[in-house]
């Protein structure tokens, strides 16, 4: 008698490979797209798994698309995935997807203040009744809606105007920029030697001497507005120009440096980029600086011959030394550097990277970044 063995084919096996489809990049992440295979091995699909080369970084779902998170920004990868039944049985691999490289998003628009650095004052004459004139603000621009994508955006934050030394005009402020924006440096302030009179010219523009009746500096449209004129009288010198206002001509009394301009980008208001004031012969005839630029400077023995600096990172300009009929005269103060700050929606990340070490906060439903000296921003 022969005896005719039956094998039963209804036990377990291994589903089928899932079909591959798309992986999309995220920010440190990708999405996998697949097909659940036909044949599921005798027992439901109860996940997926999806694999990074390289790295061999997983993700899990039970159906399509699962998210493999972790990834390293800037490499290039491609995925398999895997089916798993309710046997605890896997599949072998899909095929490899298509290579993406994960991303940091950029935010689509920024607003920016952009600030360049401001004029020095004016010197003051030796042996002589003639003051200097204020330095010109730095150029002030601001708005929102600056589009920006993925990748490197250099900053420039301007320096400001060096003093001008006796009757010698004070030098302008430097260039801030960022992207596509360009603020242009303050005019310095007049000096009381021949040539030199003059405010100069920038952002905006620096103050007279009243040396020969020193010119205005002219401001640049947008930006900032012109210096005040100098006129041939004790005290009578122009104060620089402000971002939101000109310098005024001081005809024997003081007058403030042109009005700066006040800003909430940072989260609170400031008040940057105003003029430097002009020298006097005495100290009632002294133009004060507004919005942290630098008082003028008195002369004839009183106290303070000196143009004051302006503060550092407002934009704001020096203020002109006064005169000395009997001995040394005042020079002009320093301008104040520039100032840079964008910010965008806290719904973006934050930035890749940053050099020049900015300030960066999160307040107020926003990311700020807040540079007082040169450097850069990758998104």
């Amino acid at each position: 008698m022969s005896i005719i063995a039956t094998i039963s084919s209804s036990g377990p096996v291994k589903p089928g490979a899932p079909t591959i489809g798309t992986a999309t990049a995220g920010n440190a992440s990708a999405s996998v797209t697949f097909t659940a295979p036909t044949f599921t091995g005798r027992s439901a699909i109860t996940s997926y798994t999806v694999t990074s080369s390289p790295g061999s970084i997983t993700g899990t779902g039970a159906s399509s698309p699962v998210t493999v998170s972790g990834l390293t920004n800037g490499t290039a990868y491609t995925f398999t995935v895997t089916a798993t039944n309710a046997k605890g049985l896997t599949s072998v691999a899909s095929a490899a997807s298509n290579s993406v490289s994960p991303v940091n998003p950029a935010p689509s628009t920024v607003e920016y203040l952009v600030i360049a650095g401001a004029g020095g004052g004016g010197g003051g004459e030796n042996n002589g009744p003639n003051d200097g004139g204020g330095g010109g603000a730095g150029g002030y621009l601001t708005a929102a809606g600056l589009a920006v994508t993925n990748g490197t955006y250099t900053v420039t934050v301007g320096g400001g105007g060096g003093l001008g030394g006796t009757g010698t005009r004070g030098s302008s402020g430097g260039n801030s920029v960022f992207s596509s924006i360009t603020s242009t440096g303050g005019g310095g302030g007049g000096g009381c030697a021949s040539g030199q009179n003059s405010g100069g010219s920038g952002g905006s523009g620096g103050g007279g001497s009243s040396f020969s009746s020193g010119a205005a500096g002219t401001g640049t449209s947008g930006q900032g507005f012109n210096g005040g004129g100098g006129s041939s009288m004790f005290g009578g010198v122009g104060s620089g120009g402000g971002s939101s206002g000109a310098g005024g001509s001081q005809t024997g009394g003081s007058v403030a440096g042109g009005a700066g301009t006040a800003s909430s980008i940072t989260g609170s208001s400031v008040t940057r980029a105003g003029g430097g004031g002009g020298g006097g012969d005495i100290a009632a005839r002294i133009g004060t600086g507004t919005a942290g630029g630098g008082d003028g400077g008195s002369g004839d023995g009183n106290p303070t011959r000196t143009g004051g600096n302006a503060t550092a990172n407002t934009g704001s300009g020096g203020g002109g030394g006064g005169a000395n009929s009997g001995g040394t005269a005042g020079t002009g103060g320093n301008g104040g550097s520039g100032f840079v700050c964008i910010r965008y929606a806290d719904s973006f990340p934050l930035a890749t990277s940053t050099t020049g070490s900015p300030t960066i906060t999160t307040s107020g439903g926003y990311r700020i970044y807040q540079w007082t000296g040169s450097g850069s921003i990758t998104f």
